[in-house]
C-alpha cells in the first residue's frame, strides 16, 4: 500500500528548510502529524493536556490483583475496513496482526432489542418488528421482503440515533423506498441464520442509486448507520490504544504530558503559546503550530490574531457527547444465555449494550460494555451523579440481563461521559441533518489555517467522528506546512488526498 506521504528519496530537506513545528494535542490527529512531519525531516514537539497519549482512543484496563485485567473500549472501538488510511498505519506500525473481527449491533441472532412486546431475540424479532412497522404505513400493500428490508432499516435507525433524533426523521428514511424497493428480488439480501433479517448494508453497495433516495440533509446519518451495522468492522485484539501507543514510540521528538495550552497568539511570523505547567504559565513562541484539540476546548481558551470567519466556526462547530459505561463481570453470563459477541439495542437510557469477546484467563472476570450513548441521550445521563448514573444503568440493563443483580457479578464499574471530560468537552462531530455542500463548506473553515497555526483532528475531516477522520486532516496538515502556502487560495487548489499519495 502506498504510503500517505511519499518519501522523496533524497537525502531530505536542508538544514535551513527544516521547520520547527509544535503540535498541541497527542490523540491520533496529533501523532500522526508529528510523525509525519518527521518523516519529511522537520523538527516536532508534541504536547498534550493530558498525563497520557491518545486523546480519544481509550483503553481501560481493569485492574486484577495490581496487574492489568480484562479492558473496555471507552473511546474508539471499531474500523470500517474501508478505511484505508487507518489500515495503512496499522500495517505499517506492525499491528497487522492484531486486526480481528469486530461484531456489532445485531450481529449475533441470540442479542435483544425491545419491542411492545418486551425485550425479543434478534432470531425472533422479524415478525414483530414487521407487524409494528406495517401499522404506522399508509400503504400496506407490499410485498413480505419489502417489508421485511423496511422494518430492520427502521430498527437499525432507532439502534444508533438518539431517541430525539429518531422520533424526528425515522419517517423520511425508508418509507418512500418501499414502492421502489417492491419490485426488487431481496431474497439474496436475506441473512441470519433464520434467513429472517435484511443486510441492509450489501443492499446499499450493490444498489448505490438507492442510496440518492435518502433526503440530503441525512446522507451522513445513513453513511454511519450503514458503516456501524456493516460486517465489515475490525479492531485489535490487545486494545485500540496499541495505535496510539505505537505511533507515540516512533516519534523522535519529545511527546510532554501535562501540559496545557490556556491562549494561543497568531503572529506574522510566529505562534506564541502561554502553557500551563504545575503552577506556572510559560509563553513560548514557535515557528510552526498544528492545532488538532477539538473545538469545544479551544473556544475556551484566549484567542488572539483569529480572523473572524475562523472564531466564528470555532465557536459553532456542534459536538455531540458520548456516554460509555462497562462493567467488569465476575464471568460472562452472556455466553450462558447463547450470545457469543456482537451488542444488543437495549432501549431505554442504556441504548446499547456490546458483549467484547471473553477470550482471555476466566479467573480474572470479563467485561460487558453495559451502555453506549450519544448524543441528547449521553446528555441526559451526564445530567446525573456517577453514581446515580451507574445504578440507573445496572437497574435498566437487570431488566434484559437479570444475572446482573446476583451478589457478586459486577466486579468493577469504568465510565467515560465524554461530554464532560475536561480534555475533549464532546465525543466527536457529527454532522447529521447538514446537506453536502454546508458539510464540505464547514469543513474547509475548519481546516482553514491562520498563518503560521494550522489545524487537524476528525473535525477538520470528511469522516467526522472516526479515526480515519482524524487521520486524514492530519496528512492535509502535514502536507500544507511541507509546502507552506497556507491560505485560502491555497485550500481551494491543493490536491487531494489520492493524488497526494498517488
Amino acid at each position: 500500500m502506498v504510503t500517505p506521504l511519499q518519501d522523496s528519496g533524497g537525502p531530505g530537506p536542508d538544514i535551513s528548510e527544516r521547520k520547527r513545528v509544535t503540535v498541541i494535542g497527542a490523540g491520533i490527529a496529533g501523532l500522526v502529524t508529528a510523525y509525519e512531519l518527521e518523516r519529511l525531516g522537520h523538527h516536532v514537539e508534541v504536547i498534550e493536556a493530558s498525563r497520557d497519549v491518545g486523546g480519544r482512543i481509550d483503553t481501560h484496563r481493569f485492574p486484577v490483583d495490581g496487574q492489568p485485567g480484562p479492558f473496555a473500549e471507552l473511546g474508539a472501538m471499531r474500523i470500517p475496513t474501508g478505511h484505508r488510511l487507518t489500515r495503512h498505519y496499522i500495517a505499517e506500525l506492525g499491528l497487522q496482526d492484531q486486526v480481528c473481527r469486530f461484531q456489532t449491533l445485531f450481529s449475533d441472532d441470540a442479542a435483544y432489542l425491545p419491542s411492545s412486546a418486551g425485550y425479543l431475540r434478534v432470531r425472533d424479532a422479524h415478525e414483530t418488528l414487521v407487524k409494528e412497522f406495517v401499522a404506522g404505513l399508509p400503504n400496506r400493500r407490499y410485498r413480505e421482503n419489502t417489508l421485511l428490508f423496511g422494518a430492520w432499516l427502521d430498527a437499525t435507525i432507532r439502534a444508533i440515533a438518539p431517541r430525539q433524533f429518531y422520533d424526528g426523521m425515522h419517517n423520511e428514511i425508508g418509507v418512500e423506498l418501499l414502492d421502489l424497493i417492491d419490485d426488487i428480488d431481496l431474497t439474496p439480501y436475506r441473512s441470519g441464520t433464520a434467513g429472517n433479517r435484511i443486510d441492509l448494508h450489501s443492499f446499499y453497495a450493490d444498489h448505490p442509486l438507492f442510496r440518492s433516495l435518502c433526503p440530503p440533509h441525512l446522507e451522513r446519518f445513513l453513511d454511519d448507520v450503514l458503516d456501524e451495522t456493516g460486517s465489515k468492522l475490525v479492531r485489535l485484539r490487545d486494545g485500540m490504544d496499541l495505535l496510539p501507543r505505537r505511533l507515540a514510540a516512533k516519534i523522535r521528538g519529545p511527546i510532554s504530558t501535562g501540559r496545557e495550552v490556556v491562549s494561543i497568539d497568531v503572529r506574522d511570523d510566529e505562534v506564541v503559546l502561554h502553557v500551563r505547567h504545575g503552577a506556572g504559565i510559560v509563553a513560548t513562541s514557535c515557528d510552526y503550530v498544528v492545532c488538532t484539540i477539538p473545538f469545544t476546548v479551544l473556544r475556551t481558551m484566549r484567542l488572539a490574531g483569529f480572523d473572524q470567519d475562523k472564531l466564528d466556526i470555532v465557536h459553532q462547530t456542534k459536538y455531540w457527547a458520548a456516554t460509555k459505561i462497562a462493567l467488569h463481570c465476575r464471568e460472562a453470563f452472556w455466553q450462558k444465555d447463547g450470545i457469543s459477541g456482537g451488542a444488543s439495542f437495549t432501549g431505554g437510557h442504556v441504548r446499547q449494550t456490546y458483549y467484547p469477546p471473553a477470550d482471555g484467563d476466566p479467573a480474572l472476570g470479563a467485561v460487558l460494555l453495559a451502555s453506549y450513548s450519544i448524543g441528547p441521550d449521553a446528555d441526559e445521563l451526564s445530567r446525573l451523579s456517577e453514581v446515580e448514573r451507574n445504578a440507573l444503568i445496572i437497574r435498566e440493563l437487570s431488566e434484559m440481563h437479570p444475572e446482573l443483580r446476583r451478589p457478586g457479578m459486577i466486579m468493577g464499574v469504568a465510565a467515560r461521559a465524554w461530554g464532560l471530560h475536561q480534555w475533549s468537552l464532546g465525543a466527536a462531530t457529527v454532522r447529521w441533518g447538514q446537506k453536502a455542500a454546508l458539510r464540505e463548506a464547514e469543513r474547509l473553515e475548519a481546516a482553514r489555517p491562520q498563518k503560521r497555526l494550522f489545524f487537524a483532528g476528525e473535525h477538520c475531516s470528511s469522516k467526522p467522528a472516526w479515526i480515519e477522520g482524524a487521520i486524514e486532516s492530519a496528512i492535509d496538515a502535514a502536507h500544507e506546512i511541507e509546502w507552506d502556502e497556507p491560505g485560502p487560495e491555497f485550500a481551494a487548489t491543493r490536491p487531494s488526498r489520492t493524488e497526494k499519495s498517488a
